[in-house]
């Protein structure tokens, strides 16, 4: 009976550890002109989908106390902000080229993507 039960156990940590690492599908939020991201142990929309060469507003709300989510940075559109507790903080982007880029907080510890079509 010991057998099953560690077995039974096994198995179930072996399926949720799959689900973890293999299981969470990014969510891409398709912009036209502007989009807002909540600012709260991570961003939220990870990952948004913007348009090439046009000009795009995303807007940050903070509302968590984490300092290390304090300032986002866009280093490819040498962006570098602040972001005060619960204020909305909006930076503008007009990407001319197509691809991904990279949305971190200054301790690069959480990421967020901006994908130009």
């Amino acid at each position: 009976m010991d057998k099953i039960i560690v077995t039974i156990a096994g198995f179930a940590a072996i399926l949720g550890t799959a689900w973890f690492f293999f299981g969470k599908k990014e969510e891409k939020v398709q912009v036209k002109d502007s989009v807002d991201i909540k600012v709260s142990g991570g961003y939220v929309p990870e990952t948004i989908v913007v348009p090439k060469n046009k000009t795009t507003r995303i807007n940050f709300l903070r509302t968590d106390k984490n300092s290390c989510l304090e300032e986002v940075v866009l280093s490819d559109f040498k962006i570098k902000k602040f972001l005060p507790l619960n204020k909305k903080v909006s930076v503008e982007i007009k990407p001319e080229n197509k691809g991904e880029y990279d949305i971190s907080c200054a301790m690069n510890m959480y990421h967020g993507k901006i994908i130009v079509k």
